[in-house]
C-alpha cells in the first residue's frame, strides 16, 4: 500500500525533518495531491501571467517540489523557469518533467540566488506555512527581488490560521516596501475541503 502524507504534512517539524518527509513523499506526491484536486499552482500561474505580460523573462520557482508548479507556469506561457528545493528526491522528479532551465538543491534559510534582481518574478506556491517554510521566507524572497519585481505566493487555510503570516505581508505594504496587486481566496485541495489565498505583490 502506498504511504500517504497529506494527513501529516502540516505538522510542525525541523528543516531536516521536512526535507526527509519530502524525500519520502517524492514518488507518490503527484498522485496524492492530484487525487485531491490540487489547484493552487494553476491559480498562482494565472495570477502571475495577468500581471507579467512579458513571459519570456526568467522566473524562479522556489520550493518547486516535483515540478507541478513549474508545469502550471509553463502552461500559463512562462518560458524560462528555474527551480530550487530542499529535497533532492523531489528535484529528481521535477527534472523528469523537462520544464526547468536549471534545478538546484538549497539549504533551509539560505538565499536562493546570489544577486538580487536576477529574476523578474519569484514564485512560492504552496511553500510558506505550517509544516513547510516559515514566514521569514517571505522576507528572504522579497529581498531577492529588484524594485518592480513580482512575487506570487499562496497561504493555505493552515497558514491563514496563523495571523503572523498575513501580518508580514501587511507590514511590507504598509511600510511602502511592496504593493499588493492581487489577492484571491479559492480552492487549494478541494478533495480535502481546503482553500488558499493567492497573492501577487510588487516590490517597490
Amino acid at each position: 500500500m502506498t504511504e500517504r502524507f497529506l494527513d501529516r504534512v502540516y505538522d510542525a517539524r525541523t528543516a531536516d525533518e521536512t526535507e526527509t518527509l519530502y524525500d519520502k513523499w517524492a514518488a507518490s506526491y503527484d498522485d496524492e495531491v492530484g487525487e485531491n484536486g490540487y489547484i493552487t499552482p494553476d491559480r498562482c500561474a494565472s495570477a502571475l501571467a495577468e500581471h507579467m505580460p512579458d513571459q519570456s523573462k526568467p522566473i524562479l520557482d522556489f520550493g518547486c517540489g516535483t515540478g507541478l508548479s513549474g508545469l502550471a507556469l509553463r502552461l500559463a506561457g512562462f518560458e524560462i523557469i528555474d527551480g530550487v528545493d530542499l529535497s533532492a528526491d523531489m528535484l529528481a522528479r521535477a527534472r523528469e518533467k523537462g520544464i526547468y532551465r536549471d534545478l538546484r538543491q538549497i539549504e533551509a534559510g539560505a538565499p536562493p540566488i546570489e544577486t538580487p534582481g536576477s529574476y523578474d518574478a519569484i514564485c512560492a506556491i504552496g511553500v510558506i506555512g505550517a509544516g513547510a517554510a516559515p514566514i521569514d521566507t517571505f522576507d528572504l524572497l522579497m529581498n531577492c527581488l529588484a524594485p518592480g519585481g513580482l512575487f506570487v505566493f499562496s497561504f493555505n487555510d493552515h497558514a491563514l490560521a496563523e495571523p503572523e503570516n498575513e501580518a508580514r505581508v501587511t507590514s511590507w505594504t504598509e511600510q511602502g516596501k511592496a504593493e499588493l496587486l492581487f489577492k484571491e481566496y479559492g480552492d487549494h485541495l478541494p478533495g480535502l475541503g481546503m482553500k488558499s489565498n493567492v497573492y501577487v505583490t510588487r516590490k517597490t
